[in-house]
C-alpha cells in the first residue's frame, strides 16, 4: 500500500475527475487523500455527503468560512498584492494562481506522500517545487492552463510561467494525464516531451442505477427538451449560439440550462432570449453529484456547444458529453478535435456541427426532433456507447496501472 495525495484548487464536488482517480486508486489498495479548499457552505454539505462510505478521505487546505475570518483576510490580501505587483512590474508570485496556493505546498511536504498528484494551477507550482526536493510527483492535465480562458482574461495571467511549469511536469513528472488524444497530441508536440496518457473523463455506468426517475425540470412533457450545463452560465461557453438559434426554430421545444448564474450572467444572458421564447427557456441552480444524471436523464438532447476562442477548449473534452451518453441522451456537440474524437468511434449518437452556427445549430436540432425515431435511435446509441465503449472502469484501469509503474 502506498500514500497518495491528490491536491485540487478548490471544492470536492466541483472535481469529478479526482474523485474517480482518488475511488480508483483505494480500491487497488492505496491510501489516498485529497486536499482543497471550502469556500462555500452549500458546497462544503455536498463535499460532506460525498464523503460518505468512501475509502480514501477529503481535507481541506484551508476553510475560508466566515468563522475563519482574520486568516482568510491575509490568504485574500496576499492574493490581491500578488496581482497588483504582476500587473505593475511583470514579476510572478505563487499566490498569483489561486488563494492558498503557498498553504497547497506546505501540506504536500508535511504529508510525505510516496505520490502526489496534482490537478490545478497551483498544483503546477506546488509539483514543479516538490521535484525541486526529490518528491514523486504526478500531474493530470485536466486543461491546457496556459491555453485556456478568453482573451480579455489572459491579459493578468502569468502565461509565460505557466507554459514554463507545464514544460517541466509533462517531462518530468512519473505520471501523467490528459483528457483526449488530441490534447495529447497537442501537449506532447508543444513541449517535445512524451504523450502524456489519456483517461477520458467518463462515468461508472452502474451510476445509472441512481436514476429517480422525477421530471423535475421540465415543464410540458408533451415538448422534446433541450438539457445544457456547466458549472457558470455565462459567455464562451456556447449559449449565444444556442439563443441565436432558437428564432430559426420551427419545432416547440423546451432549453433547460443549469448552471451557477451570478447576477452579472443574468444581465448578459436575459436580454439575448428572444421574446417569443421565454417562457420555453428555464435556468436551474447546480444540484448535488448524486442528482446530476436523474435531472439530465429526464431530458431528450444534451447540447456541448464548446466554443474554438482558446486551445483548450478545442482539445479537451467536457464531462457533460459522457454524461450526456450515461443518461442516454441524442448529442449535439460542436465540431472541436476533442468532441470528434468521440462522435467519429460513435457517430449514431447524435450530431456534429460547426462552431458559432445558429442556424446549422437549430437543423441539427429539427433533424433528430422530426422523426421520431431519429431521435430515439440517437438516445439508444447514446446508452450503448456508454455500457459498451466510454465507461469509466476501462479508464480507472488505466490510471491504476500508471501509478503502480509510477509507484515502482
Amino acid at each position: 500500500m502506498a500514500k497518495i495525495l491528490i491536491l485540487i484548487g478548490g471544492h470536492l464536488c466541483n472535481a469529478p475527475r479526482p474523485q474517480k482517480e482518488a475511488e480508483a486508486l483505494a480500491n487497488a489498495g492505496h491510501d489516498v487523500t485529497v486536499r482543497g479548499f471550502w469556500f462555500d457552505l452549500n458546497m462544503i454539505e455536498r463535499d460532506c455527503l460525498l464523503m460518505k462510505n468512501k475509502q480514501w478521505r477529503f481535507e481541506p487546505i484551508i476553510d475560508f468560512q466566515p468563522k475563519h475570518r482574520l486568516n482568510n483576510l491575509r490568504v485574500r490580501l496576499q492574493n490581491r498584492i500578488s496581482r497588483k505587483i504582476y500587473q505593475n512590474f511583470g514579476v510572478f508570485s505563487p499566490n498569483l494562481l489561486n488563494y492558498g496556493t503557498t498553504a497547497m505546498l506546505k501540506i504536500a511536504r508535511r504529508t510525505k506522500a510516496d505520490l502526489t498528484i496534482v490537478h490545478s494551477e497551483p498544483g503546477l507550482w506546488v509539483g514543479s517545487k516538490l521535484l525541486d526536493e526529490g518528491f514523486r510527483v504526478g500531474v493530470d492535465f485536466e486543461d491546457w492552463f496556459s491555453e485556456d480562458l478568453l482573451p480579455e482574461d489572459r491579459a493578468s495571467r502569468p502565461i509565460a510561467k505557466l507554459k514554463t511549469l507545464e514544460r517541466r511536469l509533462l517531462s518530468e513528472c512519473v505520471y501523467c494525464l490528459t483528457t483526449s488524444n488530441s490534447l495529447a497530441q497537442a501537449l506532447a508536440q508543444a513541449y517535445q516531451a512524451a504523450l502524456p496518457t489519456v483517461v477520458y473523463n467518463v462515468f461508472p455506468i452502474h451510476e445509472r442505477l441512481q436514476i429517480d426517475g422525477k421530471h423535475k425540470d421540465r415543464k410540458n412533457p408533451k415538448l422534446p427538451s433541450l438539457h445544457w450545463f456547466s458549472q457558470t452560465i455565462g459567455p464562451g461557453r456556447g449559449l449565444d449560439t444556442l439563443l441565436l438559434a432558437l428564432p430559426y426554430l420551427k419545432i416547440p421545444v423546451e432549453i433547460h440550462l443549469r448552471g451557477n448564474y451570478p447576477d452579472s450572467y443574468r444581465e448578459w444572458l436575459e436580454p439575448k432570449i428572444p421574446s417569443q421564447w421565454q417562457d420555453r427557456v428555464f435556468i436551474h441552480p447546480t444540484v448535488p453529484n448524486q442528482e446530476l444524471i436523474s435531472r439530465i436523464a429526464e431530458h431528450d438532447i444534451g447540447l456541448a456547444l464548446e466554443t474554438t476562442y482558446c486551445l483548450n477548449r478545442q482539445l479537451t473534452i467536457t464531462n457533460k458529453l459522457f454524461q450526456y451518453l450515461q443518461a442516454g441522451l441524442a448529442i449535439i456537440a460542436t465540431d472541436t478535435a476533442g468532441q470528434k474524437e468521440i462522435l467519429s468511434q460513435s457517430p449514431t449518437v447524435g450530431k456534429l456541427i460547426p462552431n458559432d452556427s445558429p442556424q446549422m445549430l437549430a437543423q441539427a436540432i429539427e433533424d433528430l426532433l422530426q422523426t421520431p425515431n431519429v431521435l430515439i435511435s440517437a438516445k439508444k446509441a447514446a446508452l450503448e456507447a456508454a455500457k459498451k465503449q466510454f465507461y469509466w472502469e476501462i479508464e480507472a484501469n488505466k490510471l491504476v496501472e500508471l501509478a503502480n509503474i509510477a509507484l515502482s
